[in-house]
């Protein structure tokens, strides 16, 4: 028999305090209503899984005593010896209680699988068809780690409990109940004993706990940055090595590190105490059960039998104790998770328009009638006046920051209008459903975007069953055909996530091509030759004049020398357009575009 020891098990976990725990504890148990008879199933199974295995060591104790009686009576010389019957019977009920024991376990483990992957798979589709719903201003308020966060390890973390600790915390209390009811079937003099250690062990581990946390919350906060530090150093190794700063990169390293190991050293030798405490009290309490129920076997007033299945239980006591407070803080963290992923969920949506049939093809005449918008509470255009004509090139110029991509954001409607009104064709925009408006606009932005499929899917992305000869033919027009064709696999290579097997000029000639082949009445080009050098940049000029014949086309350009040629030059600032016209009228009124315009070839000369 073995001192008895104690464990503080996860009781260090840090967790997420959540806001309002009752409110999104019962939001989330509404996801485990449609699968409450398994849940039922699961509660029952873990029950009888957990009162068979302890029973056990009461049917244990019986054939200790039937062994140690018949051994001692025989000892005397006034009884036949050992039962071995009797014995023999015990056994195989104690190994009955164990197999069932086992046989309700993996029983309420199955079904748990299955309840906590399926709540977790309607969570996910929820969420991700939030994502499809929420309009451009979520994302730019909230940092992409931060939505993924949501996403992914929130959605694990509530996954993982519902899997793990739920059918702990049942099991670890019931078998409290189910261990304090057989200790007192026992002694309740000893139950007396072992029960006491309890709020001893909580009085003296507390202050220790607290300490212990601090010193945790430091570790997890050190190690995040010496993770920023990392990662920034890992994606921006060639800036590193270029201005030689190596050095200074292993110092930061050296020094957070070093941080992080005083915190962990710390966290770790503090925590660490817990244990030996609490195996010490434990062992104080192990040795006065013991003396205590020698004294009280010697007078007849319990048998050894039920000593050693006491001892058994006072052993087992502690363990369910510890994982019953580790699920606390577990929980804690669970429902701050939750309420991570229920704050996504409750998110504002995109405002549906009115239903309408969907419109067929379209002029493409775009009109701005006194629009003003803002974000937040900064009004960034006040009475925005804009027309463009069916067919037009409108180029949109101006320094960082004058409002021209949010112009095309209020276009496309990524945001609505203050007030004031967008129309096109003389339509309200806001009385057309997005999906209805975007289908008319092809985009092709500065900022590549392609994903890991072969070339082919990537082009076919912007018309669904898009035959073969129309993705050729979308090549061949934004001039991407022949180098498609000096890939190995041609059509069929496979792009990586980043498309870095790709040239910025390759990756931009297809998403070019994706636009063609959609074949938008409407174009937008978002100074889509800024990264690319002179040849490449020929390539998609010649490309995107033969995207934008016979379009409406709206051209965001830095370079004043690619949009001389445009029907209309919209000139803003600060949200407004402060000047339009041809490239020839702007600069024979000498405003602002002349000194734009003289200034960028003043600066290249």
């Amino acid at each position: 028999m073995s001192p008895r020891g104690g464990g503080h098990g996860g009781m260090m976990i840090q967790g997420r305090k959540p806001k309002n725990f009752k409110g999104t504890l019962r939001r989330l148990l509404s996801y485990l209503k449609p699968r409450r008879k398994r849940i039922t199933a699961v509660f029952i199974a873990a029950i009888f899984s957990t009162l068979f295995a302890i029973i056990g060591p009461k049917v244990m104790g019986e054939a200790i005593t039937v062994l140690f009686e018949g051994a001692y009576a025989k000892f005397q010389g006034n009884g036949t010896g050992i039962d071995f019957g009797k014995v023999g019977r015990l056994l195989v009920i104690l190994v009955i209680l164990y197999v069932f024991s086992s046989l309700f376990n993996f029983l309420q483990q199955y079904l748990m699988a299955s309840v906590a992957q399926r709540t977790v798979y309607d969570l996910r589709e929820a969420v991700f068809a939030k994502l499809d719903q929420l309009p451009i201003r979520y994302f730019d308020e909230h940092s992409t780690g931060d939505t993924l966060s949501r996403v992914s390890n929130d959605i694990d973390t509530i996954g993982t409990t519902l899997q793990q600790s739920l059918t702990q915390l049942v099991t670890s209390i019931v078998t409290i109940v189910g261990i304090i009811v057989m200790m007192l079937t026992i002694s309740p003099l000893l139950t007396l004993i072992a029960v006491v250690s309890l709020p001893l062990s909580i009085f003296v581990i507390q202050p220790i706990l607290k300490r212990s946390q601090r010193q945790f919350a430091k570790q997890q906060k050190t190690l995040g940055e010496l993770n920023g530090h990392v990662e920034e150093m890992y994606t921006g190794h060639q800036v590193v090595k270029a201005f030689g700063r190596e050095k200074q990169a292993i110092d930061k390293f050296d020094s957070v590190n070093e941080q992080l190991y005083d915190a962990g050293r710390r966290a770790q030798f503090i925590s660490g105490v817990v244990q030996p405490i609490m195996t010490f009290i434990g062992n104080l309490s192990y040795v006065l059960i013991s003396i205590v129920g020698g004294i009280l076997v010697t007078k007849r007033a319990i048998s050894i039998g039920d000593i050693q299945a006491f001892i058994t239980y006072s052993k087992q006591f502690n363990q369910p104790l510890s994982q019953t407070a580790n699920i606390a803080n577990i929980i804690q963290s669970t429902i701050a998770a939750a309420e991570r992923v229920f704050e996504l969920l409750d998110a504002e949506e995109e405002q549906p328009a009115p239903k309408e049939e969907s419109t067929g093809r379209i002029s493409g005449s775009v009109e701005f009638e006194h629009v003003a918008f803002g974000y937040g509470d900064t009004m960034l255009m006040k009475d925005l006046n804009i027309h463009v004509a069916s067919g037009q090139t409108a180029a949109i110029v101006g320094p960082t920051g004058a409002g021209k991509t949010t112009l095309i954001n209020l276009l496309m409607r990524f945001y609505d209008v203050n007030s004031g009104t967008i129309s096109i064709d003389g339509k309200d925009i806001r009385k057309m459903s997005r999906i209805d408006l975007r289908r008319h606009f092809g985009i092709v932005l500065q900022d590549t975007w392609l994903f890991k499929g072969t070339i082919r899917d990537n082009i076919a992305y912007g018309k669904e069953n898009a035959a073969e000869e129309e993705i050729k033919q979308a090549a061949e027009a934004a001039h991407a055909d022949h180098f498609i064709r000096t890939l190995p696999e041609g059509y069929d290579t496979i792009l990586n996530e980043e498309g870095t097997n790709l040239s910025q000029g390759q990756k931009q000639l297809l998403t070019i091509a994706r636009a063609i082949l959609a074949d938008p009445e409407i174009m937008v080009l978002d100074e889509a030759t800024s990264s690319v050098d002179t040849r490449t940049e020929l390539y998609i000029q010649q490309a995107m004049n033969h995207l934008m014949e016979g379009r409406t086309s709206f051209v965001i350009a830095h370079r004043l020398s690619t949009i001389q040629n445009a029907d209309l030059i919209l000139v803003m600032d600060k949200g407004d357009v402060i000047e339009q016209g041809t490239h020839e009228e702007l600069l024979e009124r000498g405003g602002f575009y002349a000194d734009l315009y003289n200034s960028q070839f003043e600066d290249a000369g």
